[in-house]
């Protein structure tokens, strides 16, 4: 076990958020037309099934999947491209970030992320600066739903399914990590031990972490992840944050 989920007071905060101004849709809908680039068949494309099982989770309307499907296809001839791109940067307190976007315009996303950064504490990082910070991991948040009591069996159990690393969550819930080209073989094995699968995706996670101790650091760092998460070329923000427990309820 590596510890409690560091986000688990700002995750929901922004999880609210998020779904008030649309961003979820936005963010599902440009994964959906980037994964149907390689065809709108799900039954044929694996990585446009789980974009479409995720969207589905996350209660995304099915004319906005339909759309989406089709501007990713080509079908729809008045639709935009779409293009991934991950900028590296330094943020208050020496923090590291990662900052994935899709966008229809690489040069508009560069200069609102630059200069997003350059507003709150942030900079821009030379390419590979940042980036050996991190590494690529299958991601699962799952729930035991009451399947052992214990949570040492609990552990051991998802041991077995194939992680890595886990953390604890929420409500008893559990954080999984593991290679990301096990995401399915995970997710399958977590399903078949009995326990619920909430949320399956590739993300970027930390080898290191780095500890904030001050307030006022922690809260620079929380506004300049919320700021960028605003934008709607941004699909996703990951720092190499931990912060002290008792950061946490003042945030």
């Amino acid at each position: 076990m590596s510890g409690h989920s560091k986000w688990k007071t700002i995750k929901i905060k922004k999880g609210a958020a998020d779904a008030k101004r649309g961003k979820v849709f936005t963010v599902h809908a440009r994964l959906i037309a980037m994964a149907a680039k390689a065809g709108g068949d799900a039954s044929m494309n694996a990585s446009l099934r789980m974009a479409l099982e995720r969207a589905r989770a996350d209660n995304v309307p099915n004319a906005n999947i339909e759309r989406a499907v089709k501007k990713g296809t080509g079908e729809d001839k008045e639709g935009v491209s779409y293009e991934e791109a991950t900028y590296e940067a330094f943020g208050p307190g020496g923090s590291a970030f990662l900052i994935d976007t899709i966008t229809d315009n690489k040069n508009r996303a560069l200069t609102n992320v630059r200069t997003m950064l350059g507003k709150n504490g942030g900079n821009m990082a030379s390419a590979g600066s940042v980036s050996w910070k991190f590494s690529k991991k299958a991601f699962l948040l799952v729930d035991p739903k009451g399947k052992a009591a214990d949570a040492a069996v609990v552990e051991l159990t998802l041991i077995d399914c194939g992680a890595d690393d886990l953390k604890n969550a929420d409500e008893g819930k559990f954080e999984v990590y593991a290679a990301p080209e096990k995401l399915g073989e995970v997710k399958k094995a977590v399903e078949a031990a009995g326990f619920r699968v909430e949320k399956d995706e590739l993300v970027w996670q930390a080898k290191e972490e780095l500890k904030i101790t001050e307030l006022e650091t922690a809260r620079k760092i929380v506004n300049l992840v919320d700021v960028l998460d605003e934008d709607e070329d941004v699909v996703r923000v990951t720092t190499n944050v931990d912060f002290e427990e008792s950061l946490l309820a003042q945030l």
